[in-house]
């Protein structure tokens, strides 16, 4: 199930298909130069340190499945399966805040693997 504005529905695949096709330089189009991430390891690291950290190891990843997202004009939760090079793949849960047409803020919540 997709709901929302579609915009903010079309801002969501694209940095989803920025980490299938490889492309960080779309993916830094989208987000904002003061964007933040938060995930179980991470509380409000800055945009530099995500591309550090969060961006190698999308190289394991070959395709997301969004299976439900949710947006408005600020806000939006993603509910995905991610399938890997190796390995049974995952399935997580991400909330994004946006501003200004670009993504702010992205909150991850791990899931479980896949079997």
């Amino acid at each position: 199930m997709q709901s929302g504005p579609e915009d903010r529905l079309a801002l969501i695949r694209r940095y989803y298909q920025a980490y299938e096709n490889d492309d960080r330089p779309a993916i830094e189009q989208l987000l904002r130069p003061d964007f933040t991430f938060t995930s179980p390891d991470d509380d409000r690291i800055d945009r530099a340190t995500y591309f550090e950290r969060c961006w190698p190891p999308h190289a394991h990843i070959t395709s997301f499945t969004l299976l439900d997202v949710c947006a408005d004009a600020s806000d939006a939760l993603v509910r995905y399966r991610a399938s890997e090079v190796t390995g049974p793949g995952f399935a997580n849960v991400e909330r994004f805040e946006f501003a200004d047409g670009l993504i702010s803020h992205v909150e991850v919540y791990f899931g479980r693997s896949l079997k």
